[in-house]
């Protein structure tokens, strides 16, 4: 269950790779903002590995979540997760 929520929200975040090389090759986008759109989805993998990526008792804890979160449709936005964070100063 863990590792199929996983590839699938891999996929929904990939989209957004594909969607910024498509804006790049129409012209829509520079490759500065697509550099920036790669970074935020590594980021934003990094969020959901750390949620899905465990073993032992705390895999039964994640599938628990994953449900609870199907149930009240209250799942993450994983690539708002991706944002860069603001150094304050």
């Amino acid at each position: 269950m863990v590792a199929t929520y996983h590839q699938a929200r891999l996929a929904d975040l990939l989209e957004h790779v594909r969607e910024g090389f498509a804006d790049y090759d129409a012209g829509q986008i520079d490759a500065f903002e697509l550099d920036e759109i790669i970074h935020r989805y590594k980021r934003a993998t990094i969020e959901l590995w750390k949620f899905c990526a465990v073993s032992g008792s705390r895999l039964d804890i994640v599938a628990r979540t994953l449900e609870r979160w199907r149930e009240d449709k209250e799942e993450p936005d994983w690539w708002a997760s991706g944002s860069p964070r603001r150094r304050e100063r």
